[in-house]
């Protein structure tokens, strides 16, 4: 029998369901060296945290995060908490030789972020970034035809995620308002986009953003993050992009779309139709002008086989058990991807955004990267 991979989450709200639910299905879709279990669960209301708990099927919880970390049966930490507190729970995580997996963004800023990854490089534990929507069959499918040459060379890619969280007036003040907790609509919602950027065209080399907040105050509390965003990309391939992020998009849920133009053709993924990828070539009979639509369920595409046959689709649980899978089949050996550099490079762009916001000006990257200066050798920044 495999050996058991003890698992602490730190959080119990939808973040920490969906990451016991990949542990639990895990196994199920290919064999894995270590069997996850869900040991203990924290989370600062006793009450709430049991209950919880009692439905996750997870038998031990505590009310302190540091007490989770310290426990002798946790062997990995799971950050399912406000962004806020995402940094230092992680390089605790690594000073008590923890394996560490954060959910994103992986800090509220650079600098912290940064320090992050200077905290698991030198105590050379294993960590990750969940960056779950790469994960997903048909966006892993785009992925690999983009790297294959399927649309030639990138020259165009964009992204929007709209949705309605913060469209009514009357939703009271809580964590999500809070820059200092909840960090901003860019760092929240467009670092999902700046990583799929990242994997697919390369290097952002500078950005030109804004953003506002529509609701100035909630609760009788100033409201410090924005409601929307957009961003101009440049890459270092010499691509151009385009990103939006929004919470105020009435009756839009959670719609995300990723495109990418090429010289020899179009790929073009949306989350509401989540196992489909459409795809044009220029080489395409002219008589077939247009997009045709990928089923991304077939045996060879990415997870697919992993998962039910073709014409059942997966769902948004199945990006987290496949990031737990991708984690875990390699233990302990392989290094886990996303990491924490991966998350900072995320982070960077994410700054590099915000100070063109304040500023009015294009920033390059390097403008933020340069900046910081942390005791750990190594390139915090792909490419450069």
């Amino acid at each position: 029998m495999n050996s058991v991979l003890r698992v602490g989450i730190i959080g119990y709200g939808m973040m920490g369901k969906a990451h016991c639910y990949g542990y639990r299905v895990a196994p199920m879709l290919r064999p894995l060296p270590v069997t996850p279990v869900v040991t203990v669960m924290s989370g600062r209301d006793a009450g709430a945290v049991a209950a919880a708990a009692a439905g996750y099927g997870v038998p031990a919880t505590v009310t302190d995060w540091r007490e989770l970390i310290a426990r002798d049966d946790v062997d990995m930490v799971d950050i399912c908490t406000p962004p806020g507190t995402h940094a230092e729970m992680a390089r605790q995580a690594a000073a008590a030789g923890k394996a560490v997996l954060c959910e994103k963004p992986l800090a509220l800023n650079y600098s912290q972020a940064a320090a992050a990854l200077a905290a698991v490089t030198e105590a050379g534990v294993k960590h990750a970034v969940g960056f779950n929507y790469r994960r997903l069959p048909a966006v892993a499918l785009m992925r690999r035809m983009i790297a294959e040459g399927a649309i030639g060379e990138l020259r165009l890619w964009r992204a929007t995620w709209l949705s309605d969280e913060f469209t009514d007036p009357a939703t009271p003040f809580d964590w999500r308002f809070d820059r200092d907790m909840g960090g901003t609509t860019i760092a929240d919602l467009g670092c999902h986009l700046i990583d799929l950027a990242l994997t697919m065209a390369g290097p952002v080399e500078s950005t030109c953003a804004q953003a506002t907040t529509f609701i100035r105050t909630r609760s009788g509390q100033a409201v410090t993050v924005d409601d929307a965003a957009s961003a101009l990309l440049r890459f270092g391939s010499g691509a151009l992009g385009t990103m939006e992020v929004a919470r105020a998009a009435v009756r839009r849920p959670c719609d995300f779309t990723v495109e990418a133009n090429g010289s020899d053709g179009t790929l073009m993924f949306d989350y509401a139709r989540l196992n489909e990828l459409w795809y044009a070539s220029a080489g395409d009979d002219v008589r077939l002008y247009g997009m045709r639509r990928i089923r991304a369920e077939h045996p060879t595409h990415p997870y697919a086989a992993q998962w039910w046959p073709v014409g059942q689709g997966v769902g948004y649980g199945s990006s987290f058990a496949n990031q737990a899978a991708d984690l875990l089949e390699g233990w302990p050996e392989a290094p886990w991807t996303p990491g924490f550099r991966e998350g900072a490079a995320v982070q960077a762009v994410c700054d590099a955004m915000e100070t063109s916001v304040a500023s009015g000006r294009w920033v390059t990257i390097s403008e933020v990267t340069s900046d910081v200066r942390i005791s750990w050798e190594g390139d915090l920044w792909p490419g450069g």
